[in-house]
């Protein structure tokens, strides 16, 4: 706000005092604390309501933005669901591979860790 030195503070005083007189100042220097406070008061309420009212406002724009959001949850569950189909399909492709062919099936997989690391 204002850059109000030491020294500034100083001679708004004297000349307070000066103009005011002694007998008055100390009721002065009261009322001008008391509406000095009261108008720090009111600010800080008003700066406190605009941050309300500008949270409200961003919380209002992510709920019309999520609005859309069932569709996009809808296209995640469907997309799950057919991924988890493909897997216990290929999984079940993998399962009778095996029961039919459990020669073929065991050379093809490494029979120890050795064996997994080693070039072809």
């Amino acid at each position: 706000m204002f850059d109000v030195g030491f020294s500034e503070l100083c001679l708004i005083g004297l000349v307070s005092l000066l103009v005011i007189g002694p007998e008055r100042l100390p009721k002065v220097a009261r009322v001008v604390g008391f509406w000095l406070g009261k108008t720090r008061h009111m600010v800080a309420s008003v700066k406190e309501e605009i941050k309300m009212e500008l949270h409200a406002e961003e919380m209002r724009q992510i709920f019309k933005e999520q609005s859309g959001l069932p569709e996009v949850q809808q296209i995640m569950d469907e997309t799950s669901n057919t991924l988890k189909s493909t897997i216990s399909e290929a999984q079940d492709n993998l399962d009778t591979r095996a029961v039919t062919d459990p020669e073929q099936h065991k050379e093809s997989l490494p029979t120890s860790k050795a064996e997994q690391h080693e070039p072809k």
